[in-house]
């Protein structure tokens, strides 16, 4: 009966601490960084004017398996962008810039990116876009 009660005990233990492993996701202490920087070009593909794009909206997806934004961001006025509270996992950063060759006259830049430890964050540098 005693050998039962353990085996019992057991198998609840393993499956109470086995379902706590967090995804990717909001909820931790990790955080992606960033800047947006954006290229003004002309019909004839002449760089006019370039610049760090305030209020520009910046995406990311949780894990690699979607296709669909889980929260996004405003890029301040220097162009920068945070997204906080991140458990460690696999991300997707994106923006949108402008392609005259889509039906949508956009395409997306996209930034893969990894939080492998808590309480960091992960400077993915600047993505630059079309406008």
């Amino acid at each position: 009966m005693k050998l039962i009660s353990i085996s019992i005990l057991s198998v609840i233990f393993f499956f109470v601490f086995s379902s706590c492993k967090k995804t990717e996701g909001p909820g931790g202490s990790s955080s992606i960084a960033g800047k947006v920087y954006a290229e003004v070009y002309d019909g004839a593909g002449n760089l006019l004017t370039e610049y760090d794009i305030a209020k520009e909206d910046v995406y990311i997806i949780y894990g690699n398996e979607s296709s669909t934004f889980d929260d996004r961001v405003k890029t301040s006025f220097d162009g920068s962008f945070k997204f906080e509270y991140l458990e460690t996992g696999n991300y997707q950063i994106f923006v949108y810039e402008k392609d005259v060759t889509s039906p949508s006259g956009k395409a997306v830049v996209l930034v893969d990116s990894q939080i492998s430890k808590k309480k960091s964050t992960v400077d993915i540098g600047t993505i630059t876009i079309k406008k």
